[in-house]
């Protein structure tokens, strides 16, 4: 999955800073186990491997800084996996004498690690982290140094109206799901806090990132609704009238066994065969009526809601989940499911639809060479490749910044100017939106 991930998306790299910093979160809370380590390093290796088969990626999957933090942690998990390993087979003593070794060792090899990481960054003006990193760390350094990445509308902060339009009433309940996380804290539940909390700051930087938290936050609710379904069925289960009987009938039936221990013991001059068949058919009596502890009956009666409050909850929260299907299929079908091709607005008139975008494609495809260029603002790269089958200088694939800064100059410069920059392209056609 992390391959089609790399291949599919330059966010894998939120991917690969994830997990180590959930694995160096078990290890400094003391939740290191050998399932940790049997599933983090077999991952770097192997997801590094896949990643530099990717054409686009490459080297940069070693040498650029988004992925150092993995290999960091590779390198302290194998110290903490050797530490437990030699704790096992040495005496105490000894014990003490090669964890210092151990981990000076592994000290040293870490400052050596990171002296040659920082070696190979430093030629590089932004220390070996890309535009796009930088910005999401830093949320001014996009606005101060790339303003191109700054001035794609989807690349700015979201507003509180926008959340509510994409997770809707999961915003509500993510907060009861981190709550229900903690208890108790473990593994998995650490790894679910650690990235709702991670995916609620990036998606505060780029409104795009809304689909990393999306995610996240339908885990947390579901994770919110688990419990508190579970909660309001327990509260009517309990207070059933079948239960409430079975309930009683225990009470008796643990009342006459605590009767029976109140009778006066036998003297020792009776018989040993009788007190030993008494004894036995007292055991039978005992085990099919052994109650839980009297701190469970007591956590369980405090989670007991009245059973009329938990029959209006449950329909409140099957209600909810109605209204949230709702507002999703609403929310595909008007905002999601248009093409950015053929646009449309609605008035007094009723629904107008603007085909300019096709037709300009169709006549680029119908009365154009095959192998002539066009220049276009990159916002319609993927769409002249796909649509009328002709070369771009720029796409959608904002990796070439000199290009788009190119094609940026040539569009805003006069006309004598801009025809010796396309001229220089050798681009035949330019593609222009203007009007409204």
């Amino acid at each position: 999955m992390f391959s089609i991930q790399v291949c599919s998306w330059g966010g894998y790299t939120f991917i690969i800073n994830l997990i180590p910093m959930h694995a160096l979160l078990c290890i400094v809370t003391g939740c290191y186990s050998s399932r940790l380590y049997i599933a983090y390093a077999p991952f770097v290796v192997l997801g590094t491997l896949l990643a530099a088969l990717v054409p686009v990626v490459g080297f940069n999957a070693v040498m650029t800084s988004e992925h150092f933090a993995s290999f960091l942690v590779f390198i302290i998990i194998h110290v903490v996996a050797l530490v437990y390993y030699i704790k096992g087979i040495l005496s105490q003593k000894m014990f003490k004498v090669a964890v210092t070794l151990v981990v000076s060792i592994g000290l040293a090899v870490c400052c050596a690690v990171i002296a040659i990481l920082v070696a190979l960054v430093a030629s590089s003006p932004t220390k070996g982290w890309s535009g796009r990193s930088l910005s999401l760390l830093d949320p001014t350094y996009a606005s101060k140094y790339i303003p191109i990445i700054a001035s794609v509308s989807e690349h700015q902060p979201p507003t509180w109206p926008s959340y509510f339009m994409d997770i809707n009433v999961l915003a509500f309940l993510v907060p009861a799901g981190i709550i229900a996380c903690f208890s108790p804290l473990s593994d998995a539940s650490s790894f679910v806090v650690l990235y709702i909390a991670t995916a609620v700051y990036f998606s505060g930087v780029m409104v795009r990132l809304m689909l990393v938290l999306a995610p996240a936050a339908c885990i947390m609710s579901g994770i919110a609704l688990s419990q508190a379904f579970e909660v309001f069925t327990r509260s009517i289960k309990f207070q059933m009238p079948g239960e409430a009987d079975a309930q009683e009938v225990g009470d008796t039936i643990s009342d006459g066994v605590v009767g029976q221990h109140d009778v006066v013991k036998p003297e020792k001059s009776e018989d040993t065969v009788k007190e030993r068949s008494s004894k036995k058919n007292r055991k039978k009596e005992k085990e099919p009526v052994e109650k839980p502890s009297l701190k469970s009956q007591i956590r369980k009666r405090l989670l007991v809601l009245p059973f009329g409050t938990s029959i209006i909850a449950l329909f409140l929260l099957v209600l909810l989940g109605a209204f949230y299907v709702v507002h999703c299929v609403w929310a595909a079908a008007e905002a999601y499911s248009a093409p950015s091709i053929v646009l449309t607005s609605h008035s007094r008139d009723g629904l107008h639809v603007f085909d300019d975008f096709r037709e300009a494609y169709a006549w680029l495809s119908h009365n154009t060479e095959v192998d002539d260029k066009v220049a276009s603002w990159w916002d319609y790269g993927y769409q002249t490749t796909a649509m009328a089958n002709r070369t771009v200088i720029v796409d959608n694939n904002t990796w070439n910044n000199t290009h788009i800064a190119t094609v940026g100059t040539a569009m805003s410069s006069p006309e004598k100017a801009a025809w010796e920059i396309f001229n220089s392209l050798d681009v035949k056609y330019v593609l222009v939106v203007f009007g409204g």
